[in-house]
């Protein structure tokens, strides 16, 4: 029986190992320990029905067995994902050979090295669910309710909310249930728009720069697709794809090196080792998501994408800093700092002062009553004036502190992004929006090298600029066979392009006849000295004597003279034991070669260039250029551009790299400012530059697209990238991305950036104006009086008033022309200026006179009562606001209506703010404390404001003086 068990459970068994391949993934993941699980009970089985007892005596199994190997296979590839991830992961050298190598991987993952992964959408949604997405898990976004729980935790709203808890418990034991919650309810409902206002605000700015992050981590990747070299997001590589990889490149994913030449990596991202590490097919073919590419090029196969990466699951365990904090608003918090602690001197006088006058019943209640009188006052009625003593005093804090600047600096540098964003500027450092607007000195590369391929062009070209153009001029020009070309040699080995050499070569060997051949192109004059022969134009070598190589130097400097780039091409045979080191390196002859020819390349300027270069000149900002062209080039492209002009002086205003770099340190900074052109420099020139314009104060902006422009960029106070041909290197180590590679879009992110100081200047000054104008109206009547005609709840809608709208009326204004017109701010100017002092101070004085006036004369001036009276206080306030609104819109011009109809978010809400103090005033009589007013005195209260326009027209006629103001009394301060 034991045979036919036997047979039967095997065949049961082979059953399910032959399972059709039309199961889905998911249930195969299923099938394995579904299969494992049946054999192991089937062979117990057989096991229990073969063993027979007989008394005591067991008859044993037979030694012979039959083993059967389980293969795991996940959907119609070859290798399992796990596999695949700790291969690269391990540097597993030993299971790779196992695999068949890097070729035997490939096979494996059924792709093709040359053809990569296949366009075919089944194909590529089959591998995104077996193998992933090149994409992370993110810790959870900070919801709404994180950020109205953040505003909850504001020491000022706290104390409101006790002050607020206690007059509502006192009230309705004072007053009763009907009238007594109005106070306390009031307070808090007013509490609750502020948390709101404050919550929403920082929740949509989270969300937008969400958005931004989301759009700069969007690298795009060359790859092979169907065959065909093309370019797709990071998001979207796939296990299997073949990759191009280029000097500056970040790598996407994690996966093997299939061919290239000098490919150094660093990978100091991952293991904090600043060594490059060299990769090569024998010893180091693994490649990790997140390296950069220092040196040479190549092509790499992916074999793990997304959280399979080490750096996939390190990114998900980073969680972004949205706090950001930029240099502007850092001043601002000391501002605001400051400016509390006179808030808090000025509450605590008036709290003492109100419960001197009360205790000493100076106080008089609504009847003309004393409110206080020794032994016969009830304990409850001394608790509920001290409550809205203490709410009095709080609330005088709470319009004190300029809590809406950090709003403010928010609204605008998150309306400015945005802008930007429209304007080819992606930013991705948030400070930098600011520091533009500071900038001095503008260190720029050259402002052209855009290739555009000709109409219907047979052959597909990548490269850089350079040579797209020079292949094109082949292919179209000469009629040169690319394909026959390439078929007729092989290549031995490549040194990419080095900004330091300027040239790249190559080592091939002809299929022909096996002789090697070494190849250089680059800067004509450094090709030239490797030369010691050339062609004539029969084709036939001569020596290059030194007549003939004053000839070919004078053609080169003709070629730049005429904004050329001039370009040359050099070759030499080399014997078989040349090729290698004693080390076995690939080496490759730099001396005695045959000059092949020169091509000069039109480098032109774009379109509007020019323009933008003198609208940076004119707003005071010095363009400086900085180029590895040879100093003819860089002249010729320097006066085509504007840059350089004739009055300037050649000797002192053009300069080569080595000569700035060998000058002592008192010569450079002597010398720099006159520098407007550098020459054949290096990446080190430029960063050399870079330092010495900070060491003399200046606000200084770098253009860069190189992956060595890396250090000037991060030593810049702004670093700009190119985002078509820039470096992924050269884009991490900018502030902002200029996505279109041109310099007009420079002159825009500079007009920007002066746009966000200056609407923050804007809303400093209309703040400053509420501030100062509350604080002493508050002060003054307490002192005199005992009363604070502003209540708590009016006090913060003036704040909610001032800190939000105002905020979004003033600080999402477009930049003007006008703002090219003034020369940079620079690093110390000071926040608040000698203009906005003359514009505020008259503006809070008058409003202090006319309330104060109104608060002791305004009953017997009108024939009004003291409640009506209270509301016209309150009611003329905040119209002083909302006129002086317009007011601050320029902080020169004395037209501030210039435009006004262009910009409808501000007088949209103006528009609000008038329609909600009508509510106010009119129909939230007990919650605001106030009484209906009639048309007159409407009249009144709009009269008197709308007065704020021909203040602020007459007080722009008084000069400043340019020296800051506390500057004078030698104390440090910080409205600076």
């Amino acid at each position: 029986m034991s045979p036919e068990i036997l047979h039967a459970n095997l065949a049961c068994i082979e059953t399910l190992l032959q399972a059709p391949n039309s199961v889905s993934v998911h249930k195969k993941k299923w099938h394995t320990p579904f299969v494992t699980i049946y054999c192991y009970r089937a062979l117990l089985s057989i096991y229990q029905n073969t063993v027979t007892k007989k008394g005591n005596i067991e008859i044993p199994l037979s030694t012979s067995y039959t083993a059967i190997t389980i293969k795991s296979e996940i959907g119609p590839f070859e290798i399992e994902r796990a596999s695949l991830v700790q291969l690269v992961k391990e540097k597993n050298l030993d299971q790779l050979q196992q695999l068949g190598g890097v070729d035997g991987v490939v096979s494996a993952l059924k792709t093709g090295v040359q053809q990569g992964v296949s366009n075919d959408d089944k194909e590529i949604a089959s591998r995104r669910e077996v193998f992933g997405t090149n994409t992370y898990r993110k810790p959870p976004t900070k919801g709404f309710l994180h950020y109205v729980w953040e505003a909850f935790q504001d020491l000022t709203i706290i104390i409101l909310m006790v002050c607020a808890a206690l007059s509502l418990g006192f009230g309705m034991k004072v007053h009763g249930a009907k009238e007594g919650w109005i106070d306390g309810l009031s307070i808090l409902v007013a509490i609750f728009l502020v948390i709101a206002v404050s919550a929403i605000s920082n929740f949509r700015q989270n969300r937008q720069f969400d958005k931004l992050s989301k759009v700069s981590n969007d690298i795009q990747i060359d790859v092979f697709r169907g065959g065909r070299r093309q370019k797709i997001s990071i998001f979207e590589i796939l296990v299997d794809d073949v990759i191009c990889l280029k000097i500056g490149d970040q790598v996407p994913a994690d996966g093997l090196f299939l061919q290239g030449h000098s490919l150094q990596i660093d990978e100091s991202s991952m293991t904090g080792e600043s060594d490059h590490v060299e990769i090569n097919h024998d010893h180091n073919p693994f490649l990790f998501s997140g390296t950069k590419v220092v040196d040479g090029f190549g092509r790499m196969v992916i074999t793990a994408v997304g959280m399979n990466t080490a750096w996939g699951e390190m990114m998900s365990q980073l969680t972004r800093d949205t706090n950001e904090q930029t240099p502007l608003q850092a001043r601002l918090d000391k501002l605001t700092s400051s400016i509390g602690k006179v808030g808090l001197t000025v509450a605590f006088i008036v709290l003492v002062v109100l419960f001197v006058r009360y205790f000493t019943g100076t106080t008089k209640d609504e009847n003309g009553n004393q409110e206080f009188i020794k032994g016969k006052t009830k304990f409850d009625d001394i608790l509920n004036s001290s409550v809205e003593f203490i709410a009095a005093a709080v609330t005088i804090v709470v319009v004190a502190i300029p809590e809406g600047l950090p709003l403010a600096v928010t609204l605008t540098l998150a309306y400015s992004m945005k802008r930007m964003m429209a304007d080819k500027a992606m930013v991705r450092k948030l400070s930098a929006c600011e520091t533009m607007g500071s900038a001095t000195t503008v260190c720029t590369d050259k402002t052209g090298s855009v290739y555009r391929p000709s109409f219907g062009m047979e052959y597909e070209i990548s490269g850089s600029p350079t040579e797209k153009a020079i292949l094109s001029w082949a292919v179209e020009d000469l009629n040169m066979d690319m394909e026959e070309t390439t078929r007729k040699c092989s290549i031995l080995h490549i040194e990419a392009f080095n900004s330091q050499k300027k040239r790249s070569g190559v080592l091939l060997k002809r299929k022909v006849d096996g002789s090697v051949h070494v190849h250089w192109k680059g800067a004509a004059e450094m090709i030239l000295a490797m030369c010691s022969s050339y062609y004539d134009a029969s084709g036939i070598i001569k020596d290059l004597d030194d007549r003939q190589t004053l000839e070919f130097q004078q053609i080169i400097q003709a070629m730049a003279a005429s904004s050329l780039r001039c370009i040359a091409f050099a070759q030499s045979r080399v014997q078989a034991e040349e090729v290698e080191d004693s080390d076995g390196h690939k080496t490759m002859k730099e001396q005695g070669l045959v000059l092949l020819g020169l091509v000069g390349i039109k480098d032109p300027c774009r379109p509007g260039v020019k323009k933008a270069v003198e609208d940076c000149q004119y707003a005071g900002v010095n363009v400086k250029m900085i180029t590895g062209d040879n100093v003819f080039t860089a002249k010729a492209i320097a006066a085509e551009c504007g840059i350089l002009r004739a009055e300037h002086d050649m000797n002192e205003a053009v300069i080569e790299g080595e000569k700035f770099r060998n000058y002592t340190e008192e010569e450079r900074m002597e010398k720099v400012d006159k520098i407007l052109v550098m020459a054949r420099s290096s990446p080190f020139d430029k960063l050399l530059m870079v330092q010495c314009l900070k060491q003399k104060g200046h606000v200084v902006a770098v253009t860069g697209d190189g992956t060595n422009d890396a250090p000037a960029l991060k030593e810049a106070d702004i670093g700009l990238s190119m985002g078509i041909q820039g470096t992924e290197v050269a884009k991490e180590s900018s502030d902002i991305v200029i996505l279109d590679d041109n310099f007009a879009s420079v002159a825009t992110v500079l007009k920007w950036g002066r746009c966000v100081y200056n609407n923050i200047q804007k809303f400093i000054q209309f703040q400053l104006t509420v501030n100062v104008a509350a604080l002493v109206i508050n002060f003054v009547a307490a002192v005199s009086t005992g009363e604070v005609p502003l209540t708590a709840v009016q006090l913060l809608w003036v704040n909610l008033i001032m800190d939000t709208l105002g905020a979004l009326a003033l600080a999402t204004e477009n930049p003007t022309k006008e703002l090219m017109d003034k020369p940079p701010v620079g690093r110390t100017a000071p926040l608040i200026t000698n203009i906005m002092w003359r514009n505020l101070l008259p503006q809070a004085m008058y409003q202090i006179s006319v309330l104060l006036i109104l608060q002791f004369k305004g009953e017997s001036i009108f024939g009004v009562d003291d409640k009506v009276k209270d509301t016209l206080i309150f009611n003329t306030f905040v119209l002083c606001q909302v006129f002086n609104e317009f007011n601050a819109r320029k902080l020169e011009k004395k037209n501030v209506f210039k435009g006004i109809h262009r910009i409808r978010l501000f007088m949209g809400i103006i528009a609000i703010t008038i329609v909600l103090q009508v509510i106010m005033v009119e129909f939230l009589k007990k919650f605001a404390d106030t009484v209906r007013l009639s048309w007159g005195q409407w009249g009144i209260c709009i009269g008197i404001a709308s007065m704020s326009w021909p203040v602020g027209w007459v007080v722009k006629f008084i000069p400043v003086a340019e020296k800051p103001f506390f500057s004078y009394f030698k104390i440090k301060t910080y409205f600076r």
